[in-house]
């Protein structure tokens, strides 16, 4: 069965002499694997439309059960190409998209994570340096796929707390909180910046101009977040540590 959907690009591996397994987010199918037919000769008909980050209208033969359905067409609708040419631009997006692709189960729809996804990659392209977008792809990500870390209220009695414990996912006020494991400490700023990502309208998030301090502290909170609940660190952290003005 021939299906077509809007794509981007993750990750590809190669598979024999010229051919790739192009791993592909996508609007109407999700994460997807496909096998490409011989798309690193130079004479390839998929042309530079498998580079990461490429955002195609895609076309793949399979039956319903194929594991490795084989890519047909491959027609470039957004290059981000300044993406990939900027070495400390390329970083940054790794970090979302090993989170896409470690977080996100296979052929299971999430259009909002496409969009959301699309939608980074187009301010990111504007302009990589801008601190928000990272840390609110990631807020809204976990919030789209049921792993956001809860701050609005205790996680056993509701009442208000700035103490997170990362193995519940929550913050926990003092009373609840009383001979538990070690947490990181909140500001109310921090949690006010939030709640404010996870809700608002990006028209309105454009407005916000929240200080270094508050956005490390999120950031910090989100990705400690993030790595015990994959149970391992994701591997672009390495690379931020080896490069820290990027």
């Amino acid at each position: 069965m021939l299906k077509r959907t809007n794509a981007i690009v993750l990750k590809t591996f190669p598979f024999g002499e010229a051919d790739l397994i192009v791993t592909h987010l996508t609007y109407d199918f999700g994460l997807i694997n496909t096998f490409a037919k011989s798309p690193r000769k130079i004479k390839s008909r998929f042309g530079s439309s498998l580079e990461p980050l490429t955002c195609s209208k895609i076309s793949f033969w399979g039956k319903e059960e194929t594991r490795l359905p084989r890519l047909t067409q491959s027609d470039i609708i957004l290059p981000f190409q300044a993406l990939r040419e900027r070495w400390e631009c390329f970083l940054k997006v790794s970090e979302i998209v090993e989170l896409t692709v470690n977080f996100l189960p296979e052929h299971e729809a999430n259009k909002k994570i496409f969009k959301l996804l699309l939608n980074t990659l187009k301010s990111m392209e504007k302009d990589c340096n801008v601190p928000l977008d990272i840390i609110l792809y990631k807020i809204r990500f976990l919030h789209f796929i049921g792993y956001a870390p809860r701050l609005d209220g205790c996680g056993r009695c509701g009442k208000a707390g700035f103490s997170f414990y990362i193995a519940h996912g929550s913050v926990i006020c003092e009373k609840c909180a009383t001979g538990m494991n070690p947490h990181i400490k909140l500001s109310p700023g921090s949690v006010k910046l939030y709640e404010s990502l996870s809700k608002w309208d990006d028209s309105i998030i454009g407005r916000i101009k929240p200080s270094r301090d508050l956005l490390s502290e999120l950031s910090n909170m989100i990705n400690d977040h993030i790595i015990y609940t994959l149970s391992r660190p994701l591997r672009s952290n390495a690379f931020h540590k080896l490069n820290p003005a990027g």
